[in-house]
């Protein structure tokens, strides 16, 4: 079953379990934020904005490297921008995590700006909060057949039915579930994050966790895109891996500052 009949109402699956996953992703981060002595109602105000960013920066990425699957349905970048209302559609097509990243930093950088407030202050308040949202969010592609991997006989193999096949694949019954190896691995990060908070709490910097987030979250896309078979070419080029191969030596070179800087006082 797709999704959940609610009288003239049909939700799909994949959207009510992102929606659910935001939802407990700002309730994790309110409550990080009284842990830190910050105003949770901070998250309050910055629910809408990062969700609405988030969103725009995440349909923006698919429309620009749609992935394979779209592809061979025709949803090219060029059928997006000879169909604008396509674009604007958003249960056609897809998102791209890596434009969520850029559009949320933006509208959260703006926010921080706008009220003075700090953005890495900001950032490791939403960091736990923003793994959870990613673990929950991810369950919906179970519902959709998506983001499944290589082919494999391991015990854990997912069945995928012949119309969410790739090209190529048509035969082929049993794939990795990367979307649950992700969740796994959200979940991981989201302990991590506590551990270090907690354990590390007088050596952290501001922003350390938020960077770590990042790290941690990009060493899982790098690693699971070697498996992954719908993935977005630009140029012959995984430009998901790149992205998060260049997000990953962001996060090294920043806390490398941030360190270095405080050891030279």
């Amino acid at each position: 079953m797709d999704g959940l009949s609610l009288g003239p109402l049909f939700l799909r699956w994949n959207g009510l379990l992102i929606a659910l996953g935001i939802s407990l992703g700002a309730l994790l981060a309110m409550r990080e934020a009284k842990r830190s002595d910050h105003d949770p109602e901070v998250v309050y105000y910055l629910f809408l904005p990062l969700t609405i960013w988030g969103t725009i920066g995440a349909r923006l990425w698919h429309i620009l490297t749609p992935p394979l699957s779209s592809v061979e349905l025709g949803l090219t970048t060029q059928y997006y921008l000879s169909h604008p209302l396509d674009s604007l559609a958003l249960w056609i097509g897809g998102f791209g995590i890596p434009g969520a990243f850029i559009g949320g930093v933006l509208a959260l950088l703006f926010f921080a700006f706008k009220n003075e407030l700090s953005f890495w202050k900001l950032a490791d308040i939403l960091a736990p909060g923003l793994a959870l949202a990613q673990a929950i969010g991810r369950l919906g592609n179970y519902f959709n057949q998506e983001l499944y991997g290589l082919p494999t006989t391991l015990p854990w193999k997912i069945f995928i039915e012949p119309a969410y096949r790739l090209i190529g694949y048509e035969t082929v019954e049993y794939y990795h579930p990367l979307f649950a190896y992700e969740v796994i691995l959200n979940f991981v990060n989201i302990f991590f994050l506590f551990w270090l908070a907690r354990r590390f709490a007088e050596r952290l910097k501001v922003g350390d966790l938020f960077l770590v987030y990042l790290g941690f979250y990009s060493v899982v896309r790098l690693l699971l895109e070697f498996l992954r078979l719908d993935i977005a070419l630009v140029n012959g080029i995984n430009i998901n891996q790149v992205f998060f191969a260049i997000t990953f030596a962001c996060m090294g070179v920043g806390l490398y500052l941030k360190h270095r800087a405080v050891q030279e006082l």
